[in-house]
């Protein structure tokens, strides 16, 4: 596509020989809206709160193009040059090995430049604009009917507290709790208040697996609240909702959306080494609004935040039930990748799996590469055909998922995938290859926290399958410890 100025207006053509690719336009000049233009509700609410491609506007370009004439929506560059750099308006991409060109059938550019970075949601490329909705924003008032009668534990209702404190007051805050203490019981408060309070709320994940739990978890608590759950193959991406569950890759096509952004997990791959998503955050914020992070394991920055008082920060040390965590224990294996070569496994992790499918409880066993899934899961099938591998790219993940969920599935193993978002009331936990660098303190924390989460079985064993102790390992025993110590002094203080 290629665009004049006319009238001091953008103008489309469709001839090679006229205008320019958008990207070359030195300015893009906006009319102010005019006021008594009758727009259409349907296109506001395909786009209040976005900015997206043509392609993913499901309305006549020349509807699209009048309400740009009359300042109901804005164009704004895709891809650009920004001090002869080449630049991502989508996704803050400025990186030029993420960049690539072709020749371009929309604009007749032999190189038309593209961001590959965000590739996967459609391409956005020099020729490409943006359109966001720049008119009123719809002031519809949902009902809020909050259905939730259970009880917080103390330490989540000073959590709660600080965090609908944080939200009345547009603030940032960490909420850093334990597995299983009961986070999304901690922002109920929180999203009610904003709720009725007319608050635009995205509750943003890095994992598919926790949009996929938390969506009717939510549902439930808010029965009559329009919520839409977004992640890749959502069927609900283009709905308009109140409260949003989300990927943080789906926060590309957001911009100043959301009065709260709760963003849980944020310690979790891919968030926390993707500048892009933190990006795709900032930009998905309103000017004057609350963002609230929640995680059991915060990264050095976090922490470093909070001790510099750059970030307040409430801590839930104990799980609601009030047991302590689970303790992994270390169990060497040997040479296990020398056993899987002779297409068997060390002695004590065929034992575990023996035991295991004879105590009638569900387990997890983590493996450290996508690559062995398959012949682990074809040696445990020796002993139960049931049994179950999945990944994050497998096309069968969330129907596998949700089947272990309902305990068809005695074992499953697992990259770090399901480190997060899974809850399984009564299970175990192995992990295979503990020694591996893509077990990290945080991972091994997290795969950790799959056991004893449920009150009614707030205990579990957790193995460390290893052929050599990491300073990982040590350190997410330790860290485990010390939340159960902090816990057992505090109870031991209220005894005093």
């Amino acid at each position: 596509m290629r665009f004049t100025i006319y009238n001091k207006m953008l103008a489309p053509v469709f001839s090679y020989h006229e205008g320019l690719p958008i990207a070359h336009l030195s300015e893009l000049p906006q009319n102010p809206t005019e006021p008594q233009y009758s727009y259409s509700k349907q296109l506001q609410q395909h786009m209040v709160g976005k900015e997206l491609l043509i392609s993913e506007i499901p309305f006549p370009f020349e509807t699209i193009l009048e309400h740009y004439y009359h300042g109901y929506i804005q164009l704004n560059y895709g891809v650009f040059r920004k001090h002869n750099k080449l630049y991502c308006n989508r996704c803050g991409n400025d990186s030029p090995s993420l960049f690539a060109s072709f020749a371009c059938a929309r604009c007749g550019a032999a190189n038309c430049f593209y961001c590959r970075n965000c590739i996967m949601m459609g391409r956005v490329s020099e020729c490409t604009p943006l359109f966001s909705w720049s008119g009123p924003n719809d002031e519809e008032m949902e009902r809020v009917d909050f259905t939730w009668d259970g009880k917080l534990s103390k330490g989540q209702a000073a959590a709660s507290d600080r965090v609908v404190q944080a939200i009345k007051e547009n603030n940032q805050l960490l909420v850093w709790a334990v597995c299983g203490a009961g986070k999304t019981e901690v922002l109920f408060k929180g999203l009610e208040y904003g709720l009725r309070n007319q608050k635009r709320i995205c509750l943003a994940t890095p994992r598919t697996d926790v949009v996929l739990e938390l969506a009717p978890r939510l549902k439930k608590v808010f029965p009559v609240t329009t919520i839409s759950a977004l992640y890749g193959g959502s069927e609900e991406k283009h709905q308009r909702a109140s409260l949003y569950i989300s990927t943080t890759h789906q926060l590309l096509r957001f911009k100043e959306a959301f009065d709260i952004i709760i963003i849980d997990e944020v310690d979790a791959f891919p968030y926390s080494i993707d500048k892009s998503l933190q990006f795709a955050v900032s930009k998905s914020r309103k000017q004057t609004s609350s963002l609230i992070y929640l995680t059991a394991t915060p990264s050095k920055q976090l922490k470093r935040d909070v001790m510099q008082k750059k970030l307040e920060a409430v801590k839930i040390p104990g799980r609601f039930h009030g047991h302590p965590l689970p303790v992994p224990r270390f169990t060497w294996c040997g040479n296990w990748q020398k056993q899987l070569k002779k297409d068997t496994l060390p002695a004590v992790i065929l034992t575990w799996i023996k035991k295991q499918l004879e105590s009638k409880k569900q387990a997890f066993l983590f493996v450290p590469s996508v690559s062995i899934i398959e012949q682990v899961v074809t040696i445990c099938r020796k002993f139960d055909s049931r049994i179950e591998g999945v990944y994050a790219e497998d096309p069968a993940r969330k129907e596998k998922v949700q089947r272990f969920r309902n305990g068809e599935f005695p074992i499953i193993v697992t990259s770090t995938i399901l480190e997060r978002g899974v809850t399984i009331p009564n299970s175990d936990v192995a992990v295979l290859g503990s020694e591996d660098d893509i077990f990290t303190e945080s991972a091994l924390v997290q795969i950790s926290g799959r056991v004893g989460r449920s009150a009614a079985y707030p205990t579990g064993d957790i193995i460390f399958f290893h052929y050599g102790k990491t300073k990982a390992m040590v350190e997410a025993k330790k860290h485990i410890q010390q939340m159960n110590d902090i816990v057992r002094k505090m109870n031991n203080s209220v005894k005093n």
